[in-house]
């Protein structure tokens, strides 16, 4: 048996991999959450001809386990305008909300991407972007222009130490690496000392 097939070296990680989730909590940190009433609830339900007492996914009609950001609230590291409100969010399955990630819902539902509804051989796709189509025109959201919308100092202030926290976690992962070779190689030295 060839054991080396069978075993599986952790992945590494990485200080500088994680800017992207450092930038994401930025731009999350920033965005409105408002909670709906009752009835906007209900009005979104029945837009999506979703029944209350069996809530299913919005996209491929599987159990939903939690709500969906419609359009993206970030793309290409900056807020997209959308925020967190009933006008924004539909019952969805994790399948589907991990697929989906930042993609314009449209494009993706129909695309080949891993755990997409197309994907995973979902019947009835179509009616599905009908009923999609009429959430997206309910209340003809348009994005926001944060920056316009705060004061100026404040806003830049906040990117600027995002950017401050990413080149030290860049500055960080070269220290890191050069540690790891460091004790990667003594290590190997007090390995080999041992086996004399």
């Amino acid at each position: 048996m060839n054991y080396l097939s069978i075993f599986q070296m952790p992945k590494p990680v990485n200080v500088s991999g994680r800017i992207s989730s450092i930038t994401n909590s930025f731009v999350n940190g920033i965005i409105p959450c408002i909670s709906p009433t009752e009835n906007e609830i209900k009005e979104c339900l029945q837009i999506l001809g979703l029944d209350p007492l069996d809530l299913r996914c919005s996209y491929c009609n599987d159990k939903s386990t939690e709500w969906d950001h419609f359009r993206p609230l970030i793309m290409n590291k900056k807020p997209t305008g959308y925020i967190s409100d009933i006008y924004n969010l539909v019952p969805s399955c994790g399948k589907c909300n991990q697929s989906k990630g930042n993609k314009p819902w449209k494009s993706w539902i129909v695309s080949s991407a891993k755990l997409s509804p197309k994907s995973r051989g979902i019947q009835n796709i179509e009616e599905r972007i009908k009923k999609l189509e009429q959430f997206e025109y309910w209340k003809a959201v348009k994005p926001i222009i944060f920056e316009e919308l705060v004061d100026k100092e404040l806003w830049e202030k906040h990117w600027e130490n995002n950017k401050r926290l990413n080149e030290l976690m860049k500055e960080s992962q070269e220290i890191s690496n050069k540690i790891q070779i460091q004790l990667k190689k003594r290590y190997n030295s007090i390995v080999a000392r041992g086996r004399q």
